[in-house]
């Protein structure tokens, strides 16, 4: 009888430790290829959006492995000067287009708007927020995004180091897209990207 209850013991802690063991691999197979948890730190995404610090985040990593991002999309990557850094920022330009700041408006210049066309931020920034210029793009400057980078901004203008300051970020760099805000729970809900 004894043996019996050994026996029973020890079925019941295989049995345990086999789900851990199957657990464990599909957390690490879809943090590793799905979704990424990420937390946002600092005020650089505050905005219409409401990506505030302490939130968060689940970071979609397979979709852009089908298609390319979008103007408007938040994004997640490895911060260019320092890649052990993950930022969390918007995209406003893309590859191969020229964009330019002129008094907080922004302007984007591609093939189809070679004279250039004021973006609409109106649905992620708010009305008082002010766009200036910094060390890379400078007021009233006027330059062209590298094929395969991508020109990102915070959605709150004066507390965001951003591609004004330091450059582009090359696809390489880019994570993935904000998916899913998880933390605090009076926000849990699927992220909505904006379209242009």
């Amino acid at each position: 009888m004894l043996n019996n209850v050994l026996k029973s013991i020890s079925e019941f802690f295989v049995d345990v430790l086999e789900t851990v063991v199957i657990a464990l691999a599909i957390f690490i197979i879809i943090y590793l290829l799905a979704f990424q948890p990420h937390e946002v730190n600092g005020q650089s995404m505050d905005g219409v959006d409401n990506f505030h610090n302490g939130q968060l985040i689940l970071t979609d990593k397979i979709t852009y492995r089908f298609q390319t991002p979008k103007r408007g999309e938040v994004i997640v990557f490895k911060y260019p000067l320092n890649k052990s850094y993950d930022y969390i920022k918007r995209i406003v330009g893309l590859p191969g287009e020229s964009i330019m700041l002129v008094d907080s408006t922004i302007y984007i210049y591609n093939s189809e708007f070679p004279e250039g066309k004021v973006l609409d931020e109106s649905k992620y920034i708010a009305d008082t927020v002010v766009t200036q210029g910094r060390a890379f793009l400078e007021e009233g400057q006027k330059i062209t995004i590298p094929d395969d980078s991508y020109f990102v901004m915070g959605d709150n203008r004066t507390e965001s180091s951003d591609s004004r300051t330091w450059g582009f970020v090359p696809k390489k760099n880019i994570i993935g897209r904000s998916y899913f805000r998880y933390w605090p729970p009076n926000q849990i809900g699927l992220i909505k990207h904006q379209s242009f």
